[in-house]
């Protein structure tokens, strides 16, 4: 039996410049996806009430539903569904499209399984640039790299993605460059408050994507920008400044929200949290709904405002473990 697991995410500073050639600061969520592997007379895949024998490779055309990421990822490894006789089941404690990269963490699992099972070993960049490939090559998802390396690593990290801004991922192109921050830095007083608004953050991306494209000076300059904040961020957690540290999220998001990025709800436990003494809040991850970070001194006093704001559902994110395999004999 191969047991894995890969947490979410949220980021403190610098995001979407993921996407963008820019640099984050991103911490693990304790809320983690997890994937089992067991022999069986077959393929059988297994997400909830989701449920299908895989026959032949036909079978494994994705259809939106749950067991897509599962496909995708065999997909990628050209597994012969005739060979490959195993029960697969995933399922995932990160709430559901919140801008915490719960797909992205279950894609990391059911690749390390199934890496596992094939006896391939692979590294930490290694294991997220794959993951990367499957979900914006196959799964047509636009993303940048945060989400993946956070799954794969662990942990909280500052992450510089220069050279990585057209997406390609060629074969010329550098890998990002992961600081360990965790062993570094005192706890890190932030929470995570779920507007309970579900979201594709494909979507969200995709049009400010366009605009940067097109050389829009308002995103160009706003990204680089924001990813400087991340820079900046970096010697705000060396130094335990707190103070520094959220107004660097609050500018981060202040660019943001201008973009069109952010969202109602997200602006109102975003100024609920401000007005209940929060040092910062922005987005945790992409807008129109999804999960807000706030900064505080006195998290819980900011954790009744923002429940009181309508906040469905409060997180605390620590630095934790990336990717985890352990395979049972």
């Amino acid at each position: 039996m191969i047991i894995s697991s890969a947490p979410g995410r949220c980021g403190v500073v610098g995001n979407p410049t993921d996407m963008y050639g820019g640099s984050v600061i991103s911490c693990t969520t304790t809320e983690c996806a997890h994937c089992t592997i067991e022999k069986a007379t077959s393929l059988i895949l297994r997400a909830g009430d989701c449920v299908q024998e895989i026959k032949d490779v036909d079978d494994l055309r994705l259809t939106g539903d749950y067991l897509d990421i599962s496909k995708a990822v065999l997909t990628h490894f050209h597994v012969d569904p005739a060979k490959f006789h195993a029960e697969m089941r995933t399922w995932t404690d990160v709430p559901e499209q919140a801008g915490l990269a719960g797909s992205t963490a279950l894609v990391v699992a059911v690749l390390g399984a199934v890496a596992a099972k094939l006896g391939i070993k692979m590294d930490p960049y290694c294991v997220a640039e794959t993951a990367r490939k499957i979900e914006f090559g196959i799964m047509r998802i636009t993303c940048g790299f945060q989400d993946q390396h956070m799954a794969s690593f662990g942990g909280l990290n500052f992450i510089d993605l220069r050279e990585k801004e057209r997406m390609a991922q060629d074969d010329d192109e550098p890998l990002a460059t992961v600081e360990p921050m965790a062993g570094l830095v005192r706890d890190l007083p932030i929470l995570l408050a779920h507007t309970g608004i579900m979201r594709n953050s494909g979507v969200v991306h995709k049009s400010i994507r366009d605009r940067w494209l097109d050389g829009e000076p308002a995103v160009v300059d706003g990204y680089l920008r924001i990813a400087h904040l991340a820079r900046l961020g970096k010697k705000a957690l060396l130094l335990s400044d707190w103070t520094l540290l959220g107004e660097l999220m609050n500018e981060n998001h202040s660019i943001q929200r201008d973009l069109g990025g952010s969202g109602t709800h997200n602006e109102v436990l975003i100024e609920a949290a401000l007005a209940a003494g929060a040092l910062g809040a922005k987005l945790a991850g992409a807008g129109k709904g999804g999960t807000i970070i706030a900064l505080a001194k006195d998290t819980e006093s900011i954790a009744k405002a923002l429940t009181d704001a309508g906040a469905k559902r409060i997180l605390w994110p620590k630095p934790s473990p990336g990717l985890t395999v352990e395979v049972r004999t």
